[in-house]
């Protein structure tokens, strides 16, 4: 298995969980959310400990979720409440609840040990919440291909050069230089294109005709949610790094939740700090999705290629340095969830003499 559980993965967006029993998959478990008629969403494992029929076929009453089968009766909290043909329960009979959270019109589950869900680790940036920066939901995009190169993608600021020569990249930034930063919890790739013409994007959204220096900083928040900050400036203004703001700037947000081991979908939206009227948005949305497709058909192609015979082992270059270590660190995090860590211990027979 190659997923993190003890993480909060996106399930979508509030608005599409309104009624009913709506079925899902992330990290290879099934589950079936629902709201209770107080509004407040649930997540259940998708499976009748009696017979197995996933409980999505089933049916919603009031607040709780009836099996399709023989009727077992289960509330939000994953416990058994009837049993028709007989009073009592069964101990054992129950589901496994999943703890569920909104924020900012996203549905947000933990999908390990429930003990360490903590709301406060959900991930969340300042311009989320800023009057002055615009927040649009976006699609969903279905990706056949396993989610760590979903993720690494997100990292890499160098394929856009060759992967989006019409949207997000031109020729003028093929060998423009990645910075690369990994010394703290967030990954960092970016890079500056000065003087240079627009790219697609900023040409059609951004109004630029002459040239302009535009940047792409990529962080990747472990284990799968990346923010892609872009944007352009007329060159005549030599706008700092720091001073990003003066431009036409754009935050892409990917939530990529790995559905199982050959199914990916990335949750997107974006947040931008112009342009506040809603057709803004829908045009953004447009040219992003052309910009996603293009990533798409590249991911799927690399996954139907990983799941052949390998010849050889691949090789790595030197943009590779922020999915190499992006790749150890979601390692790191799997080992540890696979044991048990009972604590510092009490009069050790064993001894670390190591300086």
């Amino acid at each position: 298995m190659s997923f993190v559980l003890n993480s909060w993965y996106v399930a979508g967006w509030s608005e599409e969980f309104a009624d009913g029993l709506i079925p899902l998959e992330i990290t290879g478990q099934r589950l079936v959310l629902f709201r209770d008629t107080g509004n407040t969403l649930f997540a259940l494992e998708d499976r009748c400990p009696h017979r197995l029929l996933p409980l999505s076929k089933g049916k919603k009453i009031g607040d709780t979720v009836q099996c399709g089968y023989h009727g077992m009766t289960f509330d939000g909290s994953g416990a058994c409440v009837r049993v028709p043909g007989q009073d009592n329960t069964p101990e054992r009979a129950n589901v496994r609840a999943f703890p569920v959270v909104e924020r900012h019109g996203i549905v947000w589950v933990w999908m390990g040990d429930p003990s360490l869900a903590d709301p406060a680790t959900i991930f969340d940036i300042p311009e989320m919440c800023d009057p002055a920066w615009h927040m649009h939901h976006g699609g969903h995009l279905t990706i056949r291909a396993h989610y760590l190169n979903v993720a690494e993608n997100l990292v890499d600021p160098a394929h856009v050069s060759f992967v989006h020569p019409t949207t997000l990249g031109n020729a003028a930034s093929e060998d423009v230089p990645v910075h690369v930063s990994t010394s703290g919890d967030v990954i960092r790739a970016w890079r500056w294109i000065r003087n240079a013409p627009p790219v697609g994007f900023f040409k059609e959204f951004g109004g630029f005709s002459g040239h302009v220096d535009r940047w792409h900083y990529y962080d990747l928040h472990l284990p799968s949610t990346a923010v892609i900050d872009f944007g352009s400036i007329d060159s005549a203004l030599q706008c700092s790094e720091d001073d990003r703001d003066a431009g036409v700037r754009i935050f892409a947000i990917h939530f990529v939740t790995p559905v199982n081991e050959n199914l990916t979908i990335d949750h997107w939206m974006h947040l931008r700090n112009t342009a506040a009227e809603k057709s803004a948005g829908d045009q953004i949305d447009r040219l992003l999705e052309m910009a996603f497709e293009e990533d798409k058909a590249i991911l799927e192609a690399i996954h139907e290629e990983e799941q052949r015979p390998q010849t050889r082992r691949p090789v790595r270059i030197a943009i590779d340095k922020g999915p190499t270590v992006y790749r150890k660190r979601i390692r790191e995090r799997i080992e540890a969830e696979a044991v048990e860590h009972l604590g510092e211990p009490v009069a050790p027979v064993f001894l670390d003499v190591t300086q």
